[in-house]
C-alpha cells in the first residue's frame, strides 16, 4: 500500500511541474473588461484611460510614466476569468497612480507582458498558468483639459 501511495505522489509531483509551467500569452478584449459592475465600482469616473491611440483631449501636464505588473491565482478560473480579473487590478493600479500624482487621466496604455510592448485600443495581453495569470501595463498619467474627447465607452 505504500508502495502505490508513493507512486502516485510521484505522479502528482511531476504532472504539476508540467502543469505550472504552462504561460500561455493571449489578447482579450478590453471593453468587457471595463464594462464589467467590478470594473464600473473599482475604477469610477475620477480618471479617465485611454488605450493604445485612443484620441484623448490636450494634455495641460505630464506627470509620470507609470507600469505595473500584477498576477492573480487561476486556480479554479477560466483563462479568460483570471485574466480579466487581473486586469482589473492592473488598472486599479493605474488608477491609483494617477490620483496620486494629480492627474485625472491615463494615456497610452499598452501591454507590457514580459517586457513585451503591445499597443492596441481593443485588447490587452495576459499570461495565463495553471497556478497564476499576470498583466502588465504602462502608460502616461496626465492632466487633461476638461474639453477634450471623452474615452471611447463600452456598450
Amino acid at each position: 500500500m505504500k508502495k502505490i501511495g508513493l507512486l502516485l505522489l510521484s505522479i502528482l509531483a511531476l504532472s504539476a511541474g508540467q502543469a505550472q509551467a504552462r504561460d500561455d500569452i493571449g489578447d482579450y478584449a478590453i471593453a468587457p473588461a471595463m464594462s464589467s459592475q467590478d470594473a464600473k465600482e473599482k475604477l469610477g469616473t475620477d480618471v479617465a484611460f485611454y488605450f493604445g491611440d485612443q484620441p484623448h483631449g490636450t494634455v495641460i501636464k505630464s506627470f509620470v510614466n507609470v507600469k505595473t505588473n500584477k498576477k492573480t491565482s487561476s486556480v479554479f478560473k477560466s483563462d479568460e476569468e483570471a485574466c480579466n480579473w487581473v486586469f482589473l487590478s492592473a488598472m486599479i493600479a493605474l488608477k491609483n497612480t494617477a490620483i496620486e500624482q494629480g492627474g485625472n487621466a491615463v494615456i497610452n496604455i499598452q501591454s507590457n507582458y514580459k517586457d513585451h510592448l503591445t499597443s492596441s485600443s481593443e485588447t490587452f495581453q495576459c499570461g495565463a498558468g495553471a497556478m497564476l495569470a499576470g498583466v502588465a501595463l504602462k502608460g502616461t498619467v496626465v492632466l487633461l483639459a476638461p474639453d477634450g474627447p471623452k474615452p471611447v465607452e463600452s456598450k
